[in-house]
C-alpha cells in the first residue's frame, strides 16, 4: 500500500480573529494575560461566552463545509462579529472597529499569519510522516485529504472538536501536546 495521505495545513482569518476577540474578553476578567492586551475595556454582550461558542461553532462548520468561505466571512460578514458579541452602541462600535483593524494589521504582518503558518513547518513534516505511517500500517486508505486549520492560541470558550478529515488546532499543541495531537488526528480518519 502506497502512502496516499494528503495533508493540508492552513490558517483562518475568521477563527484567528475569534481567538483574538476571546483573548480581549478574557483579559478583562483574568490575571493571566493573553495576546492581545488592550488597556481599555470593551463592551461585550451579556452571555458573551454562550454567544461566542455559538458563533465559533457556526463559523467552524462553514469552513469545514466550504474552505473558500473563510476570507468571505471575515471581510463580507464583519458585522456578524459586532452584532453577536458586542453591545450595540457608538462607543462599542468604535472599539470593535479598532479591534478589527488591529487584528488585520497584525495578521497581515510577518508576526501574524506568516509566523503562524511557518511555526509548524518542521514538526508538521514529522506529523505528516507519523500519520502516513499509521495509515499504511493500519491498512487504511484515506478517503480525502486531511485539512488542518491553525489558530495562534487555544480556543477556551468553545469546543475545538476534530471532524472527519478536519481539525482546528492551536500551534502550541504541536509543541506541548504532540502525542495527544497525533491521537486526535488519527481519530479523524474513522
Amino acid at each position: 500500500m502506497d502512502n496516499s495521505l494528503v495533508m493540508k495545513t492552513d490558517t483562518s482569518f475568521t477563527l484567528n480573529f475569534l481567538i483574538y476577540i476571546q483573548n480581549i474578553f478574557l483579559n478583562q476578567n483574568e490575571e493571566e494575560l493573553r495576546f492581545p492586551y488592550l488597556s481599555n475595556r470593551m463592551m461585550f454582550k451579556e452571555q458573551f461566552e454562550l454567544k461566542y461558542k455559538e458563533l465559533w461553532n457556526e463559523v467552524s462548520e462553514k469552513i469545514f463545509k466550504d474552505n473558500g468561505s473563510d476570507s468571505r466571512i471575515f471581510y463580507e460578514e464583519k458585522d456578524v462579529f459586532y452584532q453577536r458579541l458586542f453591545m450595540n452602541n457608538a462607543e462599542s462600535l468604535t472599539g470593535f472597529n479598532e479591534v478589527y483593524i488591529s487584528f488585520q494589521v497584525w495578521w497581515d504582518s510577518f508576526a501574524g499569519r506568516f509566523s503562524v503558518e511557518r511555526s509548524i513547518n518542521e514538526i508538521g513534516r514529522n506529523l505528516y510522516l507519523e500519520l502516513a505511517n499509521f495509515l499504511k500500517n493500519s491498512g487504511v486508505e484515506p478517503q480525502k485529504h486531511l485539512n488542518i486549520i491553525l489558530v495562534y492560541d487555544d480556543c477556551l470558550l468553545a469546543n475545538n472538536e476534530a471532524y472527519s478529515y478536519f481539525a482546528i488546532l492551536p500551534i502550541k499543541d504541536f509543541f506541548v501536546k504532540y502525542k495527544e495531537l497525533v491521537s486526535k488526528l488519527r481519530e479523524c480518519f474513522y
